[in-house]
């Protein structure tokens, strides 16, 4: 067991989500930075989609009931281990009853905590990932908060060395250019509409959450109207309504919506957008599907590289 003793204002269980069920209106949900929970879980032996804690702004006070091996990725949040630093993206021992102290981000969002074994809530439709709305998954459908107690999974196998990420970390936080396909209705915008997406620059507005980020800039302009048959929606997704101010649907997002994409963010770059604040850059590249799929490889190839490490005794 792992104890939150202090909760930080939105904590909640997630793995890499629950695809094959947007038919029935349920979101994919999951870690809003797979790349960071795929890594702190690889950096302690688990598979990548294990479930793990997704911790925003402010980490919380945690007390491991058990000895384990446990890892942080993502944003820093200045943790300490019985009061000795910790560097983010890596793993390291927690001894039975330590306490790990986490504060807020300095820079970044959101950041995972893996233990080994992983957290071992009961499964909803295949996934441990929490949906608020709904109150699915997780730890009775909600975000953790002090006094709740989460059971770690039983692990397979030797435990690899406590380790760092392999050269520099990911980035998290700052100015962030998104790489996005263009479409799948971009034949709603003009074509100044679609130049202006794609050279000027937009600023994080206040309104942001798992399900999307309203962005702030020069307003897009549509051919006719913002409104299109209502379709299916999947992550990544950039709605302009009516405003002009483009909306990127993140891992909560619902599962179809009636205003014009003009762009669809890849997935490998979803990570940067959940790392951001307000007020922070945000710039779009068009690229190919050809591009999109390089950098899937990319990243897959690097969490790979990642789940063959030494063994430690």
């Amino acid at each position: 067991m792992i104890a939150l003793e202090k909760a930080g204002p939105l904590c909640t269980v997630q793995d890499l989500g629950r695809p094959g069920h947007r038919a029935s209106g349920m979101p994919l949900a999951g870690a809003m930075d797979r790349l960071a929970l795929a890594g702190a879980n690889l950096l302690v032996g688990n598979p990548p989609g294990a479930a793990g804690v997704e911790l925003s702004l402010v980490g919380g006070t945690w007390r491991f009931e058990e000895e384990t091996l446990a890892a942080l990725c993502g944003a820093d949040m200045a943790a300490t281990l019985e009061g000795e630093p910790l560097a983010p993206w890596c793993s390291f021992r927690a001894p039975r009853g330590a306490s790990l102290v986490l504060g807020h981000a300095r820079s970044g969002v959101r950041a995972y905590l893996a233990v080994r074994g992983g957290i071992d809530v009961p499964a909803v439709l295949g996934s441990r990932s929490t949906y608020t709305r709904a109150r699915v998954g997780g730890l009775e459908g909600r975000a953790l908060r002090g006094g709740d107690r989460l059971p770690v999974g039983a692990a397979r196998g030797r435990a690899p060395a406590p380790r760092r990420w392999p050269g520099a970390p990911p980035p998290c936080g700052g100015p962030i250019a998104l790489r996005a396909i263009p479409g799948p209705q971009e034949d709603r915008f003009t074509a100044e509409g679609i130049a202006t997406f794609f050279s000027e620059s937009y600023r994080v507005g206040p309104a942001n959450d798992r399900m999307g980020y309203r962005l702030l800039g020069p307003p897009v302009a549509h051919l006719n109207g913002a409104d299109i048959i209502t379709d299916a929606l999947l992550p990544g997704a950039v709605q302009v309504p009516g405003s002009g101010e483009p909306i990127v649907l993140m891992a909560d997002a619902q599962t179809t919506g009636g205003y014009a994409r003009i762009a669809t963010v890849i997935g490998p770059d979803l990570r940067l957008l959940a790392q951001a604040r307000p007020g922070d850059e945000v710039r779009f590249r068009p690229v190919d599907q050809a591009a999109a799929v390089g950098a899937l490889r990319q990243e897959r190839r690097l969490l790979a590289s990642l789940a063959r490490p030494a063994r430690g005794p």
